[in-house]
């Protein structure tokens, strides 16, 4: 379905020009985008002729994707605007934005939290099926640098009036902040155990705009600010942190942007750092390693003796992450050793921040195997991979999981295909048990390799464990 606007859309055709993209490539790449959402799209040439001819403008998700596949092509976010296309739902332009006025940060902040209101989804026709294909690593450019220039607001007190959407202004203390960090704690603990898509996971979107956005509307002193922004920048990375494990990508970019201008505002150098790590971890698992490596240096470089030997060390493991992934062996076994130094520099006194509970040393061999994974170095793989396996993991299911995938992976390029079923078995049973498109993920990753194994008796068992969770909506 189409809707006529007057005249030809000069925009959208100068654009193409711009990225060399013609008529049926466009088309291509618009149905190549939905295809990867479920949408059954059949654009053609001649659809594209009359966008950019006679103005029509596409319904549905169809402007998000245009954009999304010139964006592609240029290596930058391409806002509809841009391209002629603003009478569609301007909600791909929400949370990214990172405000330079920590007013504009707050209603940046809050506008996202709000566009959750009806628990819109993707696969359920909302907003987030309209984002479709938009993540675009290129937009962490501008958050990081700011970031790195003015790590801090110089005050965050408010005064909050009537005009911005409440007959009775909060007035916030103390007790509100705690609330909210109580609710970030519990949130983070059912996250392991339970995976991103877990129910209870899922009610951080709607703690944001129900708990958060009131009180970062209302009026508070600079220290309650400071606390409340930095309390909101846990849970706004938790809601990022969720959405990318359960395959949301372009609603996790958004959050994670959020988070860190949040946590400048709370004047919370380590926590912008971890939310840099986070953006970072997103950017290494979608294939930009260079630009994860640049995320994780950010994240250390405003770090240096701010933090905690144990912060330190977990931001240089995940530099050693993109270091791997963009297939640089020397740089990524510098960044190992260094993370492993500064986790044995830490002591048991140390403030640590509460986010950081999860980190310890069965965490740092987990991710060293994965970088030597991405190295195709099995020997080490298993090494650390013991390692990983060998405390109980009742606190961290998601990631017991994910180990036993990696394992399974060593095995299996050790040449031992028994030790690589089993493991793989092993993580099925766990995979089944939490809700996490990331594990299902390395799943499928570990079912793909085994696939020249395909008439095995083990790897038919394998693939028959897997197939419920295979066949489970996403």
């Amino acid at each position: 379905m189409s809707r006529e606007q007057r005249g030809p859309n000069e925009k959208l055709g100068a654009v193409l020009a711009l990225a060399g993209i013609s008529n049926a490539g466009l088309a291509r790449r618009v149905n190549d985008l939905g295809a990867q959402r479920g949408l059954t799209l059949r654009y053609d040439k001649t659809s594209v002729a009359r966008w950019v001819s006679k103005g029509m403008v596409p319904q549905g998700a169809a402007p998000h994707l245009i954009a999304a596949a010139i964006g592609q092509k240029l290596g930058r976010p391409v806002p509809l605007h841009e391209i002629g296309l603003a009478d569609a739902d301007p909600a791909p332009e929400v949370g990214l934005a990172f405000p330079r006025d920590v007013g504009q940060a707050v209603r940046s902040a809050t506008e996202l939290y709000r566009l959750d209101l009806a628990g819109r989804r993707a696969g359920s026709g909302g907003i987030w099926q309209s984002l479709a294909g938009s993540f675009a690593v290129s937009a962490y450019a501008t958050p990081a640098s700011r970031w790195l220039i003015t790590p801090a607001d110089s005050s965050v007190a408010r005064e909050a009036n009537h005009a911005e959407g409440s007959s009775s202004p909060l007035k916030v203390g103390h007790s509100d902040v705690q609330k909210l960090r109580e609710a970030a704690e519990d949130a983070r603990r059912w996250d392991s155990k339970y995976g991103g898509g877990d129910w209870r996971s899922s009610m951080v979107p709607e703690c944001l705009r129900v708990e958060a956005a009131p009180l970062l509307l209302g009026s508070y002193s600079d220290e309650v600010g400071r606390a409340l922004f930095g309390a909101s920048a846990e849970l706004t990375r938790l809601a990022g942190w969720m959405a990318f494990d359960t395959g949301q990508q372009e609603a996790a970019q958004r959050y994670y942007i959020q988070a860190l201008r949040l946590a400048r505002a709370a004047a919370d150098v380590p926590l912008g750092g971890y939310v840099l790590a986070s953006m970072s971890l997103q950017a290494t698992y979608r294939g930009f390693g260079d630009e994860g490596v640049d995320l994780a240096q950010a994240a250390l470089e405003r770090n240096r003796g701010l933090a905690t030997a144990r912060t330190m060390s977990f931001f240089r493991l995940v530099e050693a992450r993109a270091h791997a992934r963009a297939s640089d062996a020397q740089a990524a076994g510098a960044a190992l050793k260094a993370a492993e130094g500064w986790l044995e520099r830490s002591r048991e006194g140390d403030n640590d921040p509460s986010w950081l509970g999860f980190y310890s040393y069965d965490r740092f061999a987990a991710d060293a195997a994965e970088c030597y994974r991405d190295l195709k170095a099995p020997r080490q793989v298993r090494r650390f991979t013991e390692q990983a396996l060998s405390r109980p993991t009742e606190e961290f299911v998601r990631s017991h999981g994910l180990r036993l995938v990696v394992s399974a992976v060593a095995e299996l390029e050790s040449g031992n295909l028994d030790a690589a079923c089993e493991q793989g078995v092993r993580a099925v049973e766990v995979a089944g048990r939490i809700s996490s498109a990331r594990t299902t993920e390395y799943v499928k990753d570990l079912l793909h390799r085994l696939e020249p194994y395909g008439d095995e008796p083990r790897v038919v068992e394998l693939r028959e464990r897997a197939r419920p969770l295979l066949m489970a909506p996403a």
